[in-house]
């Protein structure tokens, strides 16, 4: 299986134009998302240069592996951050902690970021955080005071705030539905 990576892929509608010009030159994908496309087998450079082509011409960019290893590494850094780190900072300043930790400018990491996932970099901080959350209110342990701490909020009224944004419920409402439903997302679906 040959996975592409594509740049500028944010939408349903490239979705559907992508596959539709990769019918055209007879690659029928197995699969197409946001930011990539796989396909059964490997393809060959000539193609591969006549998919870059057809990318170009319609506004997308297919990125070279190094780019495609770039994002899984922000991914990797803020899964580890957030999921993994015993205490975020109060105040975390993650365009610097993410320039540092994976010495890129952070421009750079921000704008590669959002034109190959379809959100910005602070929606994925922001969507993982949530997940922790949900994690850390699943089993009971703390309280929302002490993970609103662990997870670096200003205070428990915006964690409150921004989970209800994320949820549509409050962290009271999951964890009183706990029981019965299961709301956390694998994640590499965040």
């Amino acid at each position: 299986m040959t996975e592409l990576h594509i740049k500028n892929m944010v939408c349903d509608r490239c979705i559907f134009v992508v596959s539709e010009e990769l019918k055209k030159l007879n690659l029928h994908p197995l699969e197409v998302g946001m930011g990539f496309v796989k396909l059964e087998g490997d393809i060959s450079s000539e193609l591969k240069n006549k998919v870059s082509e057809m990318l170009n011409a319609h506004g997308f960019e297919l990125l070279d592996t190094d780019k495609a290893r770039l994002i899984e590494r922000i991914k990797n850094f803020i899964i580890n951050k957030i999921h993994h780190s015993d205490n975020l900072e109060l105040k975390v300043n993650w365009s610097s902690l993410l320039s540092n930790g994976l010495h890129h400018d952070y421009n750079y990491l921000s704008s590669l970021f959002s034109s190959v996932e379809g959100h910005t970099l602070e929606q994925y901080i922001i969507r993982q955080k949530i997940e922790r959350v949900k994690e850390l209110l699943f089993y009971d342990e703390l309280t929302l005071s002490e993970i609103s701490y662990k997870l670096g909020y200003s205070s428990v009224a915006h964690l409150s705030n921004q989970f209800k944004k994320i949820t549509g419920q409050t962290p009271s409402q999951f964890k009183a539905s706990r029981i019965t439903d299961n709301f956390r997302k694998p994640l590499d679906t965040v």
